[in-house]
């Protein structure tokens, strides 16, 4: 018996579906018959109005942060409301984060087709735990895999993806200066 409802698969969804398989083995095939790659970057955000503090902080080097005047929290990926308690734009401000995180997972990307991240792979995608509270998606950087841990510090970095955006990325936080023996 088939299911019913709108988790059905059949029809126009099928057809759709195929049409997406076919389009994405064209795309990723290399040769004759394969689509051409265009110049089109997959790594680069959309801003707008909303979100260019954000991304002005970045670009000087601060990670901000959204936090609810009326229930205190404080969110990330920017919102004009809170998630938590959906109070309005008027009562969520933007802040400045601490830069502090802990690692909390983490996937070694060792194949990927979209333009540019195939010319960095490996690289470690992640979801960090913010110092404020929040969770993020990021990437580590200058940390071989083998030295991941969940739970480890981490402390924010910035990288220039192109010519005015730039993007926080995560580091290990730095053990100390050196023994001396």
């Amino acid at each position: 018996m088939g299911r019913a409802g709108p988790e059905r698969h059949d029809g126009p969804d099928l057809a759709r579906d195929a049409l997406r398989r076919r389009l994405a083995d064209l795309v990723t095939r290399r040769g004759p018959g394969a689509l051409p790659v265009t110049g089109a970057r997959y790594d680069l955000p959309e801003t707008d109005d909303f979100t260019r503090p954000y991304w002005d902080a970045a670009a000087e080097g601060r990670l901000l942060l959204r936090r609810c005047a009326e229930c205190g929290r404080a969110h990330h990926y920017p919102r004009e409301f809170c998630p938590f308690c959906w109070a309005g734009e008027d009562r969520v401000a933007w802040e400045a984060a601490s830069g502090r995180a802990v690692l909390y997972t983490w996937s070694v990307i060792h194949r990927n087709d979209l333009p540019p991240f195939g010319d960095r792979v490996p690289y470690t995608a992640a979801v960090v735990d913010l110092a404020e509270g929040p969770r993020m998606m990021t990437q580590v950087v200058d940390c071989a895999a083998a030295d991941l841990a969940i739970g480890m510090p981490l402390t924010v970095a910035f990288r220039e993806t192109a010519p005015g955006m730039t993007v926080p990325v995560f580091r290990p936080v730095a053990a100390g200066p050196p023994r001396e023996d």
